[in-house]
């Protein structure tokens, strides 16, 4: 049987107060017609990045409104998550040759994954390319499957690409982030654009006193006093930690007392993450004002929630970008991006929302220290990217559109 992450239940009455009672209303509405719907959700790893937080907040609620909802991880080892690792770099554009040995490993973790899908439910939604061959190896069984890519596949490596959509083509619906994401040759007959959301009422998002922010941050050294930048993300290529680090050199050659803080988290289904992580250290071990933390040195949400409260900017310097969830969480927390002007990015902020959008080490170091400079400027930008996340990038949004699919289906 696939493993079962243990989430509770959670009412929506709390989120009235924050997007109101008649987007609530509409959501407890819309659900009413979905009660009792046996729903999954299936994924590779119940720790680390944007598809497990928003799977801890949205299964509780589904719960909270009758359905049916579980979440359920795949299994899988090393070798088999270094090859989805690969595929999903190789689903971004990177350069990959698609071996016989690592077709095998993904086509025989599928299947063993596919019979270890023993209950059965009326939806089946899949994220991401990890478990997407499960739906051809265990058939429909009476559910609707839909196939949620969290990635932006708008130039797909080839030979991958060729591989799995013949797998992706057999659900009855697939989800992406932006229309632009939607891969080349898909023919289903239910295409939905759903960009994802934060829960604001999460342990990483939820409301933090400045004071307790600080004396987090002064707990684990990092200095209150002085301007402060983060990256929060994943340890990954795409991201540019590396480049990150040479934008708060550049910063400091302007504000000598900057400091920089690298929060990352390690996840089961990436093992490319410890090579990244090794290189960040590499790079910045000389210098006592680079901070890098992660899930596994005892650093959680809550610390990200205190580092993205405090900083004076928050930097999302991607080269590619599915939607870079954290950027929203900045905002929400009244404070102004640096972030790439890559695939989600710009819909979190646009231009005179929220801070900037870069293409360049360069450019991104000139708006970061502009902000600190202009604290005034920073505060009116963060000011509207909050307002915008609020109108478009909190989980109530989300659910909305998830249980509108499922109810089409």
């Amino acid at each position: 049987m696939l493993q079962m992450v243990d989430v509770g239940v959670q009412s929506l009455d709390p989120y009235d107060d924050i997007v109101g009672p008649d987007k609530v209303g509409e959501l407890k509405q819309l659900a009413k017609d979905l009660r009792g719907a046996r729903v999954a959700h299936i994924n590779a790893t119940s720790y680390g990045g944007g598809v497990s937080e928003l799977l801890r907040s949205i299964v509780p609620l589904l719960r909270g409104l009758g359905i049916q909802a579980d979440w359920k991880v795949m299994c899988g080892d090393e070798k088999f998550f270094a090859v989805t690792k690969a595929f999903h770099n190789a689903l971004q554009g990177a350069e990959y040759r698609l071996s016989p040995e690592a077709r095998e490993t993904y086509l025989a973790y599928s299947t063993r994954n596919a019979l270890l899908l023993e209950e059965h439910y009326d939806y089946i939604v899949i994220h991401d390319p990890q478990p997407a061959a499960m739906r051809h190896f265990h058939g429909r069984d009476q559910a609707k499957w839909v196939w949620r890519c969290h990635i932006d596949t708008s130039q797909p490596n080839v030979a991958v690409w060729d591989f799995l959509h013949s797998f992706i083509e057999d659900y009855d619906a697939a989800v992406f982030t932006m229309p632009q994401f939607t891969p080349p040759q898909l023919a289903l007959p239910n295409v939905s654009i759903i960009p994802p959301a934060i829960d604001p009422l999460s342990p990483k998002n939820m409301p933090l006193p400045a004071e307790l922010a600080r004396r987090i941050l002064t707990w684990i050294g990092v200095d209150v006093r002085r301007p402060l930048i983060t990256q929060v993300s994943r340890f990954d290529p795409w991201k540019d930690p590396l480049g990150v680090i040479e934008t708060y050199r550049l910063v400091r050659e302007r504000i000598p007392e900057l400091q920089l803080v690298l929060a990352g988290s390690m996840a089961l289904d990436d093992p490319e993450g410890w090579d990244i992580y090794s290189k960040i250290v590499e790079a910045s071990r000389l210098d006592p004002d680079v901070h890098v933390f992660t899930n596994l040195t005892g650093v959680g949400n809550v610390e990200v929630n205190a580092f993205q409260r405090l900083s004076s900017v928050v930097l999302q310097k991607s080269i590619r970008e599915g939607f870079g969830l954290v950027v929203s969480e900045a905002l929400w927390k009244n404070t102004p991006v640096v972030a790439g002007k890559t695939g989600g990015l710009p819909l979190q902020t646009p231009v005179g929302v929220g801070g900037y959008l870069v293409s360049s080490v360069a450019e991104a170091a000139e708006k970061t220290a502009y902000l600190i400079e202009h604290p005034e400027e920073a505060k009116a930008l963060a000011l509207k990217g909050r307002e915008h996340v609020r109108q478009n990038f909190l989980l109530t949004r989300l659910i909305t559109d998830e249980l509108r699919l499922l109810a089409s289906l």
